[in-house]
């Protein structure tokens, strides 16, 4: 799973999210920043309000939290959705030594971009391709 610090960095860059069923995030800075959140129609559903879209919980009476502007919480991105994200920059995954390396056409060649798992990995490369 990618770093916080690196979902927040993918969204600074530009990433747009479009919430949708089986997405992973997490809520910062309410001392739930280690729980993982997963959108699903049964637990957490997308809703468009007039202010904009919120993010419901449902079936928590237990909590103090019916909903949360998607704003206040930092996406964390899965495997594919990065690939995808890098269209057809990508060209293959590789296994290093302690991790894995993405490699993508870059303006120049390949690059390589290399952290301790793979989705970390495709985020680093995709943070480059978003920047201009």
């Amino acid at each position: 799973m990618i770093t916080v610090d690196l979902a927040l960095r993918l969204r600074a860059a530009g990433l747009p999210w479009n919430p949708a069923s089986g997405d992973r995030f997490v809520i910062p800075d309410r001392g739930m920043d280690a729980d993982v959140f997963v959108v699903s129609e049964l637990t957490v559903d997308v809703h468009e309000a007039p202010t904009g879209r919120l993010l419901r919980f449902n079936g928590t009476t237990e909590w103090a939290l019916d909903s949360v502007e998607q704003e206040a919480v930092v996406w964390l991105p899965s495997e594919g959705q990065l690939r995808h994200a890098l269209g057809p920059r990508f060209l293959r995954l590789e296994p290093v030594r302690d991790g894995f390396a993405v490699v993508i056409s870059g303006r120049d060649g390949e690059e390589r971009h290399i952290d301790v798992d793979a989705e970390r990995a495709y985020a680093r490369a995709l943070l480059t391709t978003l920047q201009p």
